[in-house]
């Protein structure tokens, strides 16, 4: 009698993801629910986050549910708004612990952001393995206060400072989105267009738009190149004024849901230094221009950039050096010399950790105590 394979060899599991508020942050968490919904599509995956509009989009187009928590952030606010905020820990904490009860979580995955932290807390305090994924160079203060009690820490950066318990922790990579890496897959060649993708994040990033607007009129290779624009919803209008008037090809909106094709056909990419961002770009190979937000906390996009600038594959203009006239000059560098982009993304794909939600959803099934076979 022949053995039959199992038609599922990795055994279904109930994670919760905690966290979000950001793309940064959940961007990476839905990564990992792939992975799991991979190994297995009888797994349930929940997310538990403060249910911002954001949060909310993101996670019904990559067709998870959310439960929300009533919670705010601490860091960087008034006295009375710290207060207001703590005040509503406990609340959440209960409420958490009541969703973990509901769920049968096997496992509590963070992924950062204020709201992570009472899901988080509640799962190890009814023995629920919680691992944690850390972005960032420099480690967020949810994270922060998390790293004792977790059973994991998964980092992005070899160098990520803080306090880590060396034991705990693995050095995966940033998880990226399936759809993300599936346009590593597609053959790309240069085209006699030069393509610019230009993101700020979730959100747009004003001063970026405001910048690419000066930038215009000065592009002097502006019938050799392309622009996608990212804008926010606040600034769309009028940057597509802005092209327009500058006579350049571009395609502008206030939101992309498919990033893999806009990542796939650009050249060049012109954005902020999250994490999420700079995981993407080099599991993909993709040469960029970073502009780190300026207020990140503890600076930590300025310091994702130069991680990237000091190994070759992107250059960096920090916002108060940013104007239209050096952007505008730099273009037009990269549209006649497209060696120096080729020699960019080369570099940039060597850092590239693709695998990255592979190599965290293999270490949680071992964790959980039990053999992945059914």
């Amino acid at each position: 009698m022949h053995d039959i394979e199992p038609k599922h060899p990795w055994r279904p599991l109930n994670v919760v993801v905690a966290g979000g508020g950001t793309g940064g942050h959940l961007f990476p968490g839905i990564a990992v629910a792939g992975e799991f919904m991979a190994r297995n599509a009888h797994s349930r995956i929940l997310f538990v986050g403060a249910g911002r509009p954001f949060e909310k989009k993101a996670l019904a187009l990559a067709g998870y549910s959310q439960r929300t928590i009533s919670i705010e952030g601490i860091k960087g606010r008034g006295q009375w708004a710290r207060v207001r905020a703590a005040m509503k820990i406990p609340g959440a904490l209960i409420r958490s612990a009541g969703i973990l009860a509901d769920v049968r979580a096997d496992l509590v995955v963070g992924v950062g952001g204020y709201a992570a932290g009472p899901v988080a807390l509640a799962g190890w305090l009814k023995g629920i393995p919680m691992v944690l994924c850390e972005q960032n160079t420099v480690p967020g203060i949810t994270n922060r206060m998390l790293f004792p009690l977790a059973k994991r820490i998964y980092v992005s950066f070899e160098d990520t400072r803080g306090k880590i318990d060396p034991a705990r922790t693995r050095f995966t990579g940033n998880p990226v989105r399936q759809q993300i890496l599936d346009a590593s897959a597609i053959p790309t060649g240069r085209k006699n267009t030069f393509t610019i993708l230009v993101v700020g994040g979730s959100q747009g990033a004003h001063a970026i738009n405001r910048a690419v607007m000066d930038a215009l009129p000065q592009i002097q290779q502006r019938l050799k190149i392309r622009l996608v624009h990212q804008t926010g919803a606040a600034d769309k209008d009028q940057v597509q004024a802005a092209y327009r008037k500058a006579g350049i090809d571009a395609e502008v909106k206030a939101f992309f849901n498919d990033m893999a094709s806009r990542y796939d056909r650009a050249d060049l990419v012109i954005c902020r230094a999250g994490a999420t961002t700079v995981a993407e770009l080099t599991a993909l190979g993709k040469a960029a221009l970073f502009i780190p937000f300026p207020h990140a906390a503890d600076n930590h996009q300025e310091i994702n950039a130069r991680a990237m600038v000091d190994q070759g594959a992107a250059q960096m203009v920090l916002e108060r050096d940013l104007t239209g006239a050096d952007l505008a000059r730099r273009i037009d560098r990269f549209a006649v010399r497209p060696d120096l982009l080729t020699a960019m993304a080369s570099r940039s794909r060597t850092l590239g950790k693709p695998h990255a939600a592979q190599a965290i959803v293999d270490d949680c099934y071992q964790l959980v105590g039990n053999c992945p076979c059914i």
